[in-house]
């Protein structure tokens, strides 16, 4: 999965920027949680569109030294058993969608920087 710049939906922006305010953790790394905890819950599939009306990250900056890891976990989760291998634009496609979905788990699930923690231990 390749890109330089990725620009997530304006709901996630707005979602980030509150999560944020309540966990004091910058968007990058609320953004790396989010798309932990989605692709814990399977696949977002094709299809799944989302608005990139909102915050811009550099990949450096999303994903750090860990963007292969990010990579992989995305197409053994989307990809699953099958053969057919995602192109490097739908896998971004699908990172926007993960990190969209993610978002909003985060945004139920974490009201304060405990339950951040909680998240990070329950892992």
């Amino acid at each position: 999965m390749r890109f330089n710049k990725l620009k997530i939906s304006a709901d996630a922006t707005s979602r980030l920027r509150s999560l944020r305010q309540r966990t004091g953790l910058t968007p990058n790394l609320l953004c790396r949680m989010a798309i932990m905890l989605s692709l814990e819950e399977g696949p977002v599939g094709a299809g799944t569109v989302t608005d990139e009306n909102g915050q811009e990250f550099n990949a450096y900056t999303l994903t750090g030294d860990y963007h292969s890891m990010f990579s992989v976990l995305l197409r053994m989760v989307e990809e699953g058993d099958t053969r057919a291998k995602l192109s490097e634009e739908e896998q971004v496609v699908r990172l926007r969608a993960h990190i969209h979905r993610g978002v909003a788990t985060l945004a139920v699930r974490a009201k304060g920087p405990v339950d951040v923690a909680r998240l990070a231990l329950a892992a």
